[in-house]
């Protein structure tokens, strides 16, 4: 490595001005490469340089080449590897970091010390050395000539060092008391030498005269370790004592530890003690009311609900670790759990109580009323009379308001065994829905009876259950032989299709009724079925409200969210979906219960959908018009419904409901226009007004005043639209197939009725229709008297015409009177064919003829004459200027006067 070293000093550093301090033999780590050389060097100029230099052996290996330099400033860290272990990796951080690997690890120690020693003398900026050796890193670095670098090298990092000030001086200063000293440098050498050993001698005499002082120093070192020994003995005695003492402290202390162990331990033990005393002890007040609480006052309902939410809070409470391992918190959870079923029994069993004593008395009044209607003999006049008073729903806020006294309770209930409340819910929509079911039929057949005002003969008394004994028989069958509704089902279905059959037989008559002309009702019958279907709504409407407010309140279930997912089928109900998945006993989540009250209400009102539709039916058989009081009542009660809850109860099924009444509407609508299709027309008497004209007019009379700010009425403007082009298409059909009136007259008349009911009405979705129609009117109008007037002074028309085709042949019209067959002569013979008396009777002749194609509703006949006046007026003046052109200053004129022309049609017209 020597030679090495020299080599690369003389060959690559030398000729740099560079001196090598230090060096390493690396290769790259993890790669198999050549060796190369990591140099430490320094300039041998001012200001010193310190680089890094990598030298590499050429490709050849004849000589080394310099590959690559750092600044030492440029060097941040220095990474050994392992500061204990030998280990001749390294790594070097400039500008990034640079893996070495040493042939040595001596190398790579002496290389590393190196770089610390430079750092150290040369740079203001310290390099940090990490998991390297201290014994490499020396606190400084010693000045001199002789100082070596590395270890082991023999030469110095820097041969000359500068003297100090005070050095400097001193040289002076001998070197000006010896003349020859720098003449005879030798000479001034041994004199210094000799100089030197004198000074020797002085210190070795004062050392040895200093040998008495030493001796008395001893003896006093020996009196004081003396002393030190005599004080040891002391302190060992004393460090017995305490000895004693702190063995006597350690038992004190080790006493007081356990005390205040015992302490703490007693006062978490009582801790524990307070926490399941204070949540886990029931009060003996809150225990009797659960096992003997009256449930029927609503001071014992009260007492009941506190101390059921005691004991929910006992059972609920949140034990901490090891709690459940003790014997007397097992036995109190077994208690408080004895204490809920027996609890949860006894309420279950209460309220089912109460179920059947509500249902029962509802049924009794249910009953009052049907036992009055059905009575042989009865009046059924004075009935209807009655009821035609009373048609409203039964009331059930009083059994509501006494049972929402259970509301909390219910809810505990349902927190605690969901069980027993899925069979109370289950319960009561068994009751309700029966009771319901019969209140709303009996509803409903009264809104019939009044729709109609008729009713047929009910069945004989006979076949309907007397009412104590049909009560009677159904309450024991609700109560059962347990308290619960075992084998109710049955008896109460049977009792509903006994009690009903009257008031079925009532329904399919109604139902079975002809359809009656609407020309047989006045406007007064169709506002009485209006009240009767608004009145039928604003019923049912807070009816359903109601109880979905109450079942959202007694059995704790959510409503007013949007639900998602469709409805199941009504079997869902009786116990098939919800009941398997909640089986378990767990509560419903949000959205399933959201979905159970829309459940419930579907059970419970199940019939509500199929009697309106029936009532829509009966509405719809006795006046087809009544389409449209239903459709608009029945899109307000939606509209309304839907602000509250679009997905209710009541919502879905009043919009179901409409889809039927707007079923009936387009029906409506579809067979007016087949009825225009379908219409003929007498071949023997004159067409008038068409029928479905004037319904057309009675149509949009009504739907004007019924849709008055309906929400629908962009459905009416749809009928008009299909209306009205059925009407003009089949006018005109009907026109054309007319034998006794001329079409014209047909055409005129009825787009004459038409624009006036138009105009009247002002409806804006027809302007475009009452244009068209006000344009037919007046062609036709003009075609029919041009047709019908015809030619009254014919030959004298015919005559004209040939002077006309004379002039149209380039004749000059004042030379017409010179042709043979249009002399004056021959006008005079034509003019005299037509006296005044002669055209009169003409007149008269078509006055008459007008009159008989004319219809009186219409009342067009003046119009059509007073046209037919203008038109031979402009056909009289037409001859009396072409006399002037053709024939001036011949004196002719015609025997009658315009004047006496308005005088003979005025004269027509009063006569008739």
């Amino acid at each position: 490595m020597t030679a090495i070293k020299h080599a690369l000093q003389r060959d690559i550093f030398t000729p740099n001005d560079e001196r090598l301090l230090s060096i390493v033999n690396v290769c790259k780590a993890g790669k198999k490469k050549k060796n190369c050389f990591l140099c430490a060097t320094v300039t041998t100029e001012r200001p010193v340089q310190v680089k890094v230099v990598k030298v590499k052996k050429s490709d050849k290996g004849d000589f080394y080449k310099r590959q690559i330099a750092w600044a030492l400033r440029d060097l941040a860290v220095v990474d050994a590897k392992d500061a204990i272990k030998e280990n001749p990796e390294f790594d070097l951080h400039f500008e990034k970091i640079y893996k070495w690997v040493a042939s040595s690890t001596a190398e790579k120690n002496a290389f590393i010390s190196c770089i610390w020693k430079l750092n150290q003398r040369y740079l203001r900026k310290k390099i940090d050395f990490v998991n390297v050796s201290s014994q490499l890193l020396e606190e400084s670095v010693p000045s001199g000539e002789n100082q070596s670098v590395t270890g082991g090298d023999e030469e110095a990092v820097d041969e000359y060092q500068e003297l100090n000030a005070r050095e400097e001086q001193d040289i002076e200063i001998m070197m000006e008391g010896c003349e020859y000293a720098i003449s005879n440098a030798e000479a001034f050498a041994e004199k210094l030498s000799r100089e030197l050993q004198v000074l020797d001698g002085a210190n070795i005499q004062s050392i040895m005269a200093s040998e008495k002082q030493v001796n008395i120093l001893m003896k006093l070192l020996d009196e004081a370790l003396k002393e030190v020994d005599q004080i040891e003995l002391k302190l060992s005695s004393y460090e017995e004592m305490l000895q004693s003492v702190k063995e006597q402290m350690d038992q004190i202390s080790e006493s007081n530890h356990l005390i205040h162990l015992s302490n703490t331990n007693n006062v978490k033990l009582l801790s524990e003690i307070e926490f399941l005393v204070n949540h886990m002890d029931l009060a003996k007040g809150h225990i009797k009311a659960l096992q003997e609480g009256d449930l029927a006052s609503s001071r014992g309902i009260e007492a009941c609900t506190n101390a059921a939410d005691a004991l929910l809070q006992c059972m609920n409470v949140a034990l901490r670790p090891g709690h459940d391992m003790l014997l007397a918190v097992k036995q109190q959870q077994q208690r408080f759990s004895d204490l809920r079923e027996h609890f949860a029994r006894r309420l279950a069993s209460h309220l089912n109580n109460v179920f059947v004593q509500q249902f029962t008395q509802a049924l009794l009044q249910l009953y009052n009323r049907s036992y009055f209607l059905s009575v042989p003999g009865h009046d059924q006049s004075s009935t209807l009379a009655q009821h035609s008073v009373e048609l409203t729903l039964p009331n059930h806020h009083p059994f509501h308001r006494d049972l929402l006294r259970y509301a909390k309770l219910m809810e505990w209930l349902k927190s605690t065994d969901y069980g027993k409340y899925e069979g109370l819910t289950k319960n009561y929509m068994d009751y309700l829905s029966r009771l319901y079911e019969r209140e709303i039929k009996d509803f409903f057949e009264v809104a019939k009876i009044k729709m109609t005002g008729t009713t047929k003969e009910s069945k004989k008394f006979a076949t309907l259950p007397r009412k104590e004994s049909a009560v009677k028989q159904e309450t024991e069958s609700l109560h059962g032989s347990s308290g619960k509704l075992t084998g109710s089902t049955s008896s109460l279905n049977k009792l509903s299709v006994q009690s009903s059959g009257n008031r079925r037989s009532q329904s399919s008559s109604l139902l079975d009724m002809g359809n009656m002309s609407a020309s047989d009702l006045d406007v007064a019958d169709r506002t009485k079925f209006d009240k009767i279907f608004e009145q039928v709504l604003s019923e049912l409407e807070p009816l359903c409200l109601a109880e979905q407010d109450f079942i959202s309140k007694f059995f704790k279930l959510q409503q007013h969210q949007s639900i998602s997912g469709t409805m199941t089928e009504a079997e869902d109900l009786d116990g098939g979906t919800l009941s398997r998945q909640h089986n378990s006993g767990t509560p419903l989540p949000v959205s399933s219960e959201r979905d159970m009250i829309r459940q419930m209400m579907i059970k419970i009102f199940r019939c509500i959908e199929p009697e309106l539709n029936n009532l829509i039916a009966l509405g719809d058989k006795i006046d087809s018009f009544n389409s449209l009081y239903m459709l608009v009542k029945m899109s307000h009660h939606v509209w309304t419904a839907q602000n509250v809850d679009p997905a209710s109860f009541l919502s879905t099924t009043l919009g179901n409901v409409l889809v039927t009444v707007k079923r009936n509407f387009d029906k409506c609508i579809s067979n007016q226009i087949r009825q225009m299709e379908e219409v003929k027309i007498s071949k023997k008497s004159k067409v008038g007004i068409l029928p479905f004209v004037a319904e057309f007019e009675e149509f949009a009379g009504l739907a004007e005043s019924i849709f008055k700010n309906a929400e629908r009425r962009g459905d009416l403007d749809k009928a008009y639209t299909k209306l009205i082009r059925g009407v003009f298409v089949n006018v005109e059909k009907v026109a054309n197939e007319s034998q006794k009136t001329p079409r014209d007259v047909v055409m005129m008349e009825n787009f004459h009725h038409i624009f006036a009911t138009l105009s009247r009405l002002k409806i804006s979705c027809l302007e475009a229709e009452k244009k068209e129609a006000k344009q037919k009117y007046t062609d036709h109008l003009q075609s029919y008297v041009i047709y019908s007037l015809g030619q009254p002074l014919e030959k004298l028309n015919h005559f004209f015409e040939g002077v006309e085709a004379r002039v149209a042949q380039g004749i000059r019209e004042e030379e017409v009177s010179y042709q043979l067959a249009f002399n004056k002569q021959e006008l005079r013979k034509v003019i005299k064919e037509y006296p005044g008396k002669e055209v009169k009777k003409g007149l008269d002749n078509l006055y008459k003829k007008v009159d008989k194609h004319l219809c009186e509703e219409e009342n067009l006949l003046q119009v059509v004459w007073h046209s037919m006046q203008d038109e031979f007026i402009r056909q009289y003046k037409h001859f009396e200027g072409l006399i002037a052109r053709c024939y001036p200053g011949s004196g002719i004129t015609m025997e009658f006067t315009i004047q006496d022309i308005l005088d003979y049609c005025s004269s027509i017209a009063q006569s008739h």
